[in-house]
């Protein structure tokens, strides 16, 4: 009886860690940055579409091509 308890609780608490984060559909991979308008194309990691931003220098600075980004005013494109 014991062993059928321990299996159930085991088994009960491995699905629960199974669970997905949902996606941030403002966020993505960025593939080109631009000096000249401190500006980066950032493909979305929800719908894998391609936008460029204008970013101020300081942000420009820190965004670096082949890395994450996330743009708090705009919710996916």
């Amino acid at each position: 009886m014991k062993k059928v308890l321990f299996a159930l609780t085991l088994i009960a608490s491995l699905s629960s860690c199974t669970k997905d984060k949902p996606k941030q559909c403002n966020c993505g991979l960025i593939t080109d940055d631009r000096v000249s308008d401190y500006s980066v194309v950032i493909r979305n990691s929800c719908s894998g579409n391609e936008k460029r931003f204008i970013l101020t220098p300081g942000d420009w600075v820190n965004a670096h091509v082949g890395s994450d980004y996330c743009i708090t005013n705009a919710t996916g494109w």
